[in-house]
């Protein structure tokens, strides 16, 4: 397994929508495994193929739930999402960070369930419920997938900030990753 560079927001590949696994074969499964360890090292609760600079809609997950495999892939993912508060987001309990967002955490409303069906690893249909901060790791990285960072859902006032912290530091071009376990990490596990 080897860990890979997780790349910032402003690459390509972050920004535009992916193409749907056909084939699990050999290539794949070290696709995954090496997404996995990158996700460890990075101390994350989710990582997007586009992450890693791949466009195949596949990521992985580690989070305590009631819902469904406490570290599992979801291949080719499809929500269906509950309601989402119109009210605005309560910056201590709803902030969200990125991994392709280094170091950085802006609040966001998500809704407090989704059904999440896809395939698994080997390409076997799966679904289930996610509820509160399982389904907000299920929005984010399923909108990853999607060609979209949670920065681009901030309300008026969030993304104001976030752009001007992106901006501070350089990112949104391409070019720029970080390297778990080599790095300073961001988010200073």
């Amino acid at each position: 397994m080897t860990i890979l560079p997780i790349v910032i927001t402003g690459e390509p590949v972050l920004h535009r929508p992916t193409r749907p696994v056909t084939d699990f074969g050999p290539d794949f499964q070290r696709l995954i495994e090496d997404m996995y360890e990158t996700m460890d090292a990075a101390h994350g609760v989710g990582l997007a193929a586009t992450q890693v600079g791949s466009d195949l809609r596949v990521f992985v997950y580690e989070y305590a739930n009631d819902d469904a495999a406490d570290r599992g892939v979801i291949v080719n993912p499809r929500l269906s999402l509950g309601k989402i508060s119109q009210e605005d987001p309560d910056p201590e309990e709803e902030s969200e960070g990125c991994l392709s967002v280094p170091g950085l955490s802006f609040p966001l409303k998500r809704a407090e369930w989704v059904r999440v069906s896809g395939q698994d690893a080997q390409g076997a249909p799966l679904e289930f419920e996610a509820h509160g901060w399982f389904a907000r790791v299920m929005q984010h990285e399923t909108q990853h997938l999607d060609g979209q960072l949670y920065v681009d859902h901030l309300n008026r006032r969030w993304s104001a900030k976030a752009r001007k912290a992106i901006k501070r530091e350089g990112w949104g071009v391409p070019g720029n990753t970080w390297m778990p376990g080599v790095d300073e990490d961001p988010f200073g596990h």
